[in-house]
């Protein structure tokens, strides 16, 4: 049977134009399914099994690496010379995080509180936990510094009470006491005869508080009725606004816990989180495109003037009573002690920070701070968190134990609390997010150019056909060759 060849071009041509129109629609609608899929998955749901679980277990390995100033001439210091202090670390913790107490509430948010345990890792670290350094004592120097204005004759017996606990102005432990808390008799004096004097009620540590804690009952937005609210606080501990400091502005509870994002970011979007160890909310700003892993990121650091002080940032007057700039005051949220936040190193601080401590060298590759996300989930890929803890030193007179101690911000330690997905959680995450993504834009333009060739070629095999006939019609209407007569050939008696 003869293929009709003009019918099947014709076939060949709808089904292309089919295939544009597909191609065409899908560069619309494919953009649509896949941010209604996003949606659907950004919310927090239990229904939702990735998302959800990287939300509620942090699959993502963090840890914790601390670098203490250990001090080199602490008699000196006394002596009112310049503190020279020696970087010493990192020493490494993982972090593991973890939320219970998980309650939905039908306004659409929901609760929970954050469990936070740190384990040392030795591999991972530049020295042990036995390394003895030494650091300013904060019992002492700290608590001299808060009691400056009592009446002379209660300063003195103030430091007649730190000798009689044998209470020097400077510390030398194990990195695992300075961490975690050592036994001080002053402490349990404290405590058993003046309750509420100390935040603490056990061993006296720098991040004693911290370990198998929680970070303070969270209310967040789950994001079903707007997906723009997800992950954002309601409340922190009941609390829609906080009381620390001087401005209803520098109280505000902004932002997300500081884990995850509302999708769909733009470079004009600020990453905002509430932190209660920092006691406020902080606000972090694009500064860059990059790639991690073949997925696509918007790199978030914190602005010059996140720390600065009211003087260099006027809307930053209510976390004062400030000092230079690039320091936060944080005493009015821990129990009055004179202690500042900074960028590690004083990064982005006044200079003159630096001329008051040897050994110091600030740069943004080491000290500064950033979050990488991917802009389309909010997802964060790479987290770096740096922060510093000094304390505000200097001599009080009747307290013997501060010497000619001359005014100074005193770098303690600082420490970085880093993570970025890896491993299965990765290859999901690409998978998802990348490589669907890209296959969905790739179907649409191979529809579209798939369509429009078979339109190309139906078209000529059709005008090839349509030739192929008018070419015949054409030789049967000039036909001119002889006839039978006159081709007859000529008989012996027709000659005659």
């Amino acid at each position: 049977m003869a293929v009709n060849k003009a019918k099947v071009a014709v076939g060949f041509a709808v089904a292309g134009v089919l295939m544009v129109f597909f191609g065409t629609v899908l560069t619309f609608v494919g953009p649509i399914i896949i941010d209604e899929l996003i949606v659907k998955n950004t919310v927090i749901d239990p229904r939702n099994d990735l998302s959800y679980t990287m939300w509620k277990d942090v699959p993502v390995p963090f840890y914790m690496s601390v670098y203490f100033f250990h001090i080199l001439n602490p008699k000196e210091i006394l002596n009112g010379e310049k503190p020279m202090v020696e970087e010493r670390g990192p020493y490494v913790y993982r972090k593991r995080i973890q939320k219970e107490n998980i309650t939905f509430h039908p306004n659409n948010t929901v609760s929970y509180l954050e469990y936070r345990t740190y384990f040392f890792e030795p591999s991972m670290s530049v020295g042990n936990e036995s390394d003895i350094l030494t650091i300013p004592n904060m019992l002492v120097l700290g608590a001299a510094v808060m009691l400056e204005k009592l009446p002379y004759p209660v300063r003195v017996i103030i430091s007649t009470t730190f000798k009689a606990f044998k209470e020097g102005p400077f510390l030398t432990k194990t990195v695992e006491e300075l961490m975690w808390g050592y036994e001080s008799k002053l402490v349990e004096f404290l405590n058993q005869y003046l309750p509420g004097t100390l935040p603490m009620t056990g061993k006296f540590g720098l991040f004693s508080e911290f370990n198998n804690s929680n970070t303070g009952l969270f209310t967040v937005f789950t994001g079903k009725d707007d997906i723009r609210k997800v992950h954002g606080v309601d409340s922190w501990n009941g609390l829609t606004e906080l009381s620390y400091w001087q401005t209803p502005e520098c109280n505000m509870i902004n932002g997300t816990a500081g884990q995850l994002w509302p999708p769909f970011m733009t470079k004009e979007t600020t990453l905002s989180f509430y932190s209660p160890d920092a006691c406020r909310s902080m606000e972090l700003v694009y500064q860059r495109s990059g790639v991690m892993k073949g997925i696509p990121l918007y790199r978030f650091v914190a602005p010059t003037t996140l720390f600065a002080n009211g003087t260099v940032y006027p809307p930053n007057e209510g976390f004062c009573p400030c000092r230079q700039s690039g320091l936060l005051n944080v005493s009015s949220c821990r129990h009055n002690s004179p202690v500042f936040i900074s960028h590690p190193h004083f990064f982005n601080a006044d200079p003159v920070l630096l001329d008051y401590v040897n050994g110091l060298h600030p740069n943004e590759d080491e000290h500064g701070l950033f979050i990488d996300v991917h802009p389309q989930t909010g997802v964060p890929l790479n987290v770096s968190i740096r922060l510093q803890l000094n304390l505000y030193m200097k001599k009080v007179s009747g307290i013997t134990e501060t010497g000619k101690i001359s005014e100074v911000v005193m770098p303690m330690l600082w420490f970085e609390e880093r993570g970025y997905i890896d491993g299965p959680v990765l290859t999901t995450f690409h998978t998802s997010l990348v490589v669907l993504p890209a296959v969905m834009e790739y179907m649409q333009y191979g529809f579209i150019a798939l369509g429009l060739v078979m339109v190309v070629v139906a078209a000529m095999v059709y005008n090839k056909v349509k030739r192929s006939k008018c070419d015949a019609g054409a030789t049967s209407d000039g036909d001119t060759s002889p006839s039978a007569e006159e081709t007859e050939p000529l008989l012996p008696q027709d000659m005659n």
